[in-house]
């Protein structure tokens, strides 16, 4: 049972490092349910204190994540309809140019819901600036806290996995 949990573990890290980069679907939430499977571990030395940090990690990050794309147009000067396309610039790129189309979509859309609000293409270009910029610094904390949780994964599942090995010998 604990081979398959560590696995389940290793499939949801997986997919929240996928979601960092992928709208929709929630990766730092992903990697901390890969923590949550030691507690059905016999034997797991994972506590309570480290599956509470890492959830309010996980939660605030999750919560700034929406909001640094914001802030950093509203930073650079954008309008509310320049925030807002940003916001559908991500949902039509991942879908129109996928990879490249989450990069662009934010830039995109913030340049042209300022356009639309009356700003000048030098304004809203530099309101798209501040989206992307966002939006890249919102991605690399997801990242970063992903990784972080599969470190400690690997870590607490290769202990697990080398107590079930030592049993078996």
């Amino acid at each position: 049972m604990e081979w398959l949990l560590i696995i389940i573990g290793f499939l949801l890290n997986g997919l929240g490092i996928l979601g960092c980069v992928v709208p929709g679907l929630p990766g730092p939430i992903l990697s901390w349910l890969s923590l949550l499977l030691f507690l059905f571990i016999p034997g797991s030395d994972i506590g309570w204190l480290t599956l509470s940090f890492t959830g309010v990690l996980m939660a605030i990050i999750s919560v700034l994540d929406y909001w640094i794309p914001i802030l950093g147009a509203k930073k650079f000067g954008s309008t509310r309809q320049g925030m807002l396309g940003g916001a559908i610039g991500i949902m039509v790129g991942l879908f129109v140019l996928p990879p490249i189309g989450i990069i662009i979509g934010p830039l995109a859309g913030t340049i042209i819901g300022d356009l639309v609000a009356g700003k000048d293409l030098s304004s809203a270009f530099n309101s798209g600036m501040g989206a992307l910029v966002g939006f890249v610094v919102g991605t690399l904390m997801k990242l970063g806290y992903c990784i972080g949780v599969l470190v400690l994964f690997s870590v607490k599942g290769g202990s697990v996995l080398w107590q079930e090995i030592q049993t078996l010998l």
